[in-house]
């Protein structure tokens, strides 16, 4: 290992995130909201000084619902969408989006999709084949699976905001669950999480399956011993049994995603110095088109 680094960015959770916590008076020079593309690159920008990656990837959902997850879970996050399989998007944030695709490539910064795949599957597969420690950028606590000491990966868990976010390893998920990394998939399969349409076994809240995965480690290890939990738990994982199997692969993230080569070092400038100014201009970035280079410079 070559001891170098590598920052991955859930772009969707990130810009969700900027166009929900900026203010919409952000505008364009035409007067449409900007906010979203501002408080990205504002967000790169802080994450790229304080932590020096020497790679980067902004991943990207290039099908938000993948429909393999579907077929295994029809409700996994049916109840986020519009019309046909389109997800439920404000129309300023939608409007921003390709602004920010421009600007990324502009800057140099990679984009990296898989059809039919989502974002987290892309960062589980970059994260599997990096070499060095890789901090993974998220605000979804999915990505916890890939939390782990050996080929270290940490989640910069940005629940609370960018600037208040959490460095999320083993020792944090036991002070906060009673688990590790390893352990994340099964407990979230047990406890669910409605956010996603998983509905997880009916009786079985988070302090339950942190004490069942304390004594029996895995999932597989709660149903060999199911005889020695109570009967309720015991009712409960045999009325969930044909949810269990199906709602595990819809969980775990994809480490073998086919993915195009992509150089993903770190630019020092703009690829197209020209097309970002252009941007810079036409989207009224101001200070957030400064901060990114000098981030970037450093």
């Amino acid at each position: 290992m070559d001891g170098s680094s590598t920052l991955l960015f859930d772009s969707a959770s990130l810009y969700f995130r900027a166009f929900f916590g900026l203010p919409s008076s952000l505008r364009t020079s035409a007067g449409e909201p900007v906010n979203a593309v501002r408080g990205l690159l504002d967000f790169l920008a802080r994450l790229i000084t304080d932590y020096r990656p020497d790679r980067v990837a902004c991943c990207w959902d290039d099908a938000w619902r993948p429909s393999w997850r579907v077929d295994l879970l029809p409700s996994y996050k049916a109840h986020r969408v519009a019309q046909g399989d389109a997800e439920e998007v404000p129309e300023d944030l939608n409007r921003q989006v390709p602004w920010i695709r421009a600007t990324l490539n502009a800057l140099g910064l990679p984009i990296v999709g898989a059809p039919d795949y989502e974002a987290d599957d892309v960062i589980a597969t970059l994260a599997r084949r990096a070499v060095g420690p890789v901090d993974v950028v998220t605000g979804d606590r999915d990505l916890f699976q890939l939390v782990e000491p050996t080929h270290p990966t940490r989640v910069l868990y940005v629940a609370r905001g960018v600037s208040k976010h959490e460095r999320v390893d083993d020792a944090w998920l036991h002070a906060k669950y009673g688990i590790d990394g390893a352990q994340y998939v099964d407990f979230a399969v047990l406890r669910g999480d409605p956010s996603d349409g998983l509905p997880g076994v009916k009786g079985i809240g988070e302090k339950t399956a942190a004490d069942l995965l304390g004594r029996f480690q895995t999932l597989e290890g709660i149903l060999e011993h199911r005889d020695a939990t109570t009967p309720g738990v015991q009712r409960a994982l045999t009325s969930a049994q044909a949810y269990l199997g199906p709602a595990t692969q819809v969980v775990t993230a994809a480490t073998d995603v086919p993915l195009p080569e992509v150089d993903l070092t770190l630019p020092r400038a703009p690829r197209d110095p020209e097309a970002f100014a252009a941007l810079t201009r036409e989207l009224n970035l101001g200070g957030s088109a400064e901060r990114i280079l000098t981030a970037l410079a450093r």
